[in-house]
């Protein structure tokens, strides 16, 4: 892992999660935070790792090692409207948006699907880019800067429970969506 980058499995901490917990990652990537998840979550847990992108999907099945293949299970799916993950109401533990959350266009329908599918007191960990870095993260008219990420998903109903450093170039904020 470069330096310059966050570490998903010191940052995966943040969430708390507990063995047969069921996770989605949101916008997957090249799954290292799947990966992170399931070694956490165990055989007994779930994390579905959901990408729009089917090549991206393929690339991360076939270097998920062995012991994680029954835990992680990958769907192509939009993340940014309700229903698009395909996962069920209210059946995930915690959501992880990592690195996905400048490219999203459609932030509403993002929001409804995060909260349709987490479960009451489910959490949400965003991470994003706090800076563009010369490039080295996204174009600078595409960063969205901490505050009004937190602002965003405040004003979407979630609660902030903290934010953290989630490496030299990230912000990291955990969110949870209130008991009914």
């Amino acid at each position: 892992m470069s330096a310059h980058f966050s570490d998903p499995r010191e940052n995966v901490l943040q969430l708390g999660l507990r063995e047969g917990m069921k996770v989605g990652d949101f916008g997957a990537g090249s799954g290292h935070y799947a990966r992170a998840a399931a070694a956490i979550v165990g055989q007994s847990g779930k994390v579905y790792a959901i990408d729009i992108q089917e090549d991206v999907l393929k690339h991360l099945k076939l270097n998920t090692q062995e012991h994680h293949q029954g835990t992680i299970d990958t769907l192509w799916g939009n993340i940014e409207k309700s229903g698009g993950t395909h996962l069920r109401d209210a059946s995930l533990d915690a959501v992880i948006l990592a690195n996905t959350f400048f490219q999203v266009e459609n932030r509403f329908g993002l929001l409804e699907e995060v909260r349709r599918v987490l479960k009451p007191g489910g959490k949400l960990m965003l991470i994003d880019w706090a800076g563009s870095y010369g490039g080295m993260g996204p174009a600078p008219e595409r960063v969205v800067p901490e505050h009004e990420a937190e602002a965003f998903f405040i004003n979407g109903g979630l609660h902030k429970m903290k934010s953290f450093r989630a490496g030299p170039h990230h912000y990291g904020i955990v969110f949870t969506v209130p008991d009914l």
